[in-house]
């Protein structure tokens, strides 16, 4: 079973950073290999597409909601697809998911993870 895990959410404080993971479980996906996508969903709200980065060339669509402050990247030494988000606020508490888009980062999400919780307090 293909299955991606997500790591380093956490409680913090507005303006601070933090640094998500999203790495596969299992020897079935290798994420190096994979367009990723991170996902959002606050509660209440409908899930939103963060950004994604594609296998081809490492390119990276970020929303324009979080453009100057959330960065996506690939670190293949660690096979991990990584969400750096700086000057976090209060609205971007939510759970952060990734998933993988076998067509494309224009394309569908296939494979998810369960999610991290991310919870920024003023």
């Amino acid at each position: 079973q293909v299955l991606l895990v997500e790591s380093g959410g956490g409680l913090v404080h507005a303006g601070e950073s933090l640094t998500l993971s999203c790495a596969a479980s299992g020897f079935t996906l290798d994420v190096n290999d994979e367009h990723i996508a991170w996902f959002r969903q606050a509660p209440g709200k409908e899930r939103e597409e963060v950004g994604c980065i594609s296998r081809i060339d490492d390119r990276t669509y970020v929303a324009a909601s979080v453009k100057d402050r959330f960065t996506i990247s690939r670190d293949k030494a660690k096979s991990t697809v990584n969400l750096l988000m700086n000057s976090l606020k209060r609205e971007d508490t939510a759970v952060y998911s990734c998933a993988n888009k076998p067509r494309g980062c224009k394309g569908r999400p296939l494979y998810w993870g369960q999610g991290t919780q991310v919870t920024v307090s003023s």
